[in-house]
Formats: C-alpha cells, structure tokens, sequence
C-alpha cells in the first residue's frame, strides 16, 4: 500500500458536483493500494499515518502526530499512486490491485483512522468515482509512505 500524505489546514471532496467531505487541519490522504497488500498492510499504514510527526510544537520543529494534535483527516483513493511510466508515456496500472479488494483494504484502512480519530473528524472520497480533491497544503509538507519496503 501506498499513502501520500499532505498536512493540510483544509482539504474537501467532491463527487457530482456535491460536497462528500470536509476537514479542517489535518492530513489529507492520497491511498493506493497494490496486489498482494493485506489488511495488515492497511493497519500497519494507517497506524504509521497516525503517529508520523510532521505538525509544529511550540519551537516550530516538526515534532507532534495527527494524534497530538487532535487533527482530522481526509482518505481518498487513488489507484493511480501504482503507475508504471516506465515504457511510454501512457501509464499502466498494472500494478495496482483490483477494485474489490482495493476497497476493502481502503475501508480497513479508514477504520484504523476513524477508531483513533472518531468517525466526524474522518472525511472520505467514494471508492472508484471520478472526485474533485481540493487541499490546502500546509508547509507545505508532503510525504510518502508505503508498506513496500521502503518508508
């Protein structure tokens, strides 16, 4: 799994010209979801999401959690984070896993954050529709992570 997560001061989505979510400061999430990724996948991400410490103390340094700062949280899918552009220039998603399973590991997902958060502090897309994301990236701060290894 894959999340690109923004420390936002506002993010909202929309689906059909209406309003699914708002939040305020926060995080928005960007996730995507591979073949092969697990429900522990989803808990160990949605965990590392919790607890990354990209907020301000008081000094200014980026020591506090989502957690520490009673933040709120927008979750987006987004099974494009798995392209592959390495032959081309069109991008294959070759990589990314199929929409059943992807929904539940992003539904397990959002219920890790949502058991921490509680569910009026939690936003969400619509799994599989075409959404207008808006944020307001603060910092501006964008990182990765991902449960390949890697993060």
């Amino acid at each position: 799994m894959k999340a690109l997560i923004q420390r936002v001061s506002k993010a909202s989505v929309t689906v059909d010209g209406r309003l699914n979510g708002t939040i305020g400061p926060g995080v928005a999430v960007l996730l995507g979801v591979r073949h092969g990724d697990s429900a522990d996948d989803a808990r160990a991400l949605a965990e590392k999401t919790l607890s990354l410490r990209i907020f301000p103390d008081d000094a200014g340094k980026m020591n506090l959690s989502l957690r520490d700062v009673t933040g709120e949280a927008l979750v987006v899918s987004q099974f494009t984070l798995y392209a592959d552009t390495r032959k081309g220039n069109r991008p294959s998603f070759v990589k990314a896993a199929a929409p059943q399973p992807a929904k539940q590991l992003y539904e397990s997902f959002v219920e890790v954050i949502r058991g921490e958060l509680g569910h009026d502090r939690v936003a969400t897309g619509v799994f599989g529709a075409m959404m207008d994301v808006s944020v307001v990236n603060h910092g501006p701060v964008t990182i990765e992570l991902n449960t390949d290894g890697v993060s």
